[in-house]
């Protein structure tokens, strides 16, 4: 089993900048990818970007250029910069093991303000 807690959502005005984490814990050695997913009210559930072990990136046309995603050690994070107000959602640290095993965090609220 992995646990995945997230940490760093909150409020921020247009254009600002937030910086979630993601800790993981358990049988982290089995961790393959990560990534983060994002929900925003009255929509499914999408794609921020991921990455691998070996820290090969990969990101929605949407944040392209504006958020980077790293990972150290158990812990994963994501660098939003110039948000806006369409970023607005429940950000979702994702964990996929070996045998494709998938787990999920129980996300952190980002409002953007305009």
């Amino acid at each position: 089993q992995v646990q995945l807690v997230e940490s760093g959502g909150g409020l921020v005005q247009t254009g600002g900048s937030l910086r979630l984490s993601c800790s993981a814990s358990g049988m982290i050695f089995s961790i393959v990818n990560m990534g983060w997913y994002r929900q925003a009210p009255g929509r499914q559930r999408e794609l921020v970007g991921t990455i691998t072990r070996d820290g090969t990136t990969n990101y929605a046309d949407s944040v392209k250029g504006r958020f980077t995603i790293s990972r150290e050690n158990a812990k994963m994070y994501l660098q939003m910069n110039s948000l806006k107000p369409e970023d607005t959602a429940v950000y979702y640290c994702n964990a996929v093991a070996t045998l494709w095993v998938t787990y999920w965090g129980q996300g952190t609220q980002v409002t953007v303000s305009s």
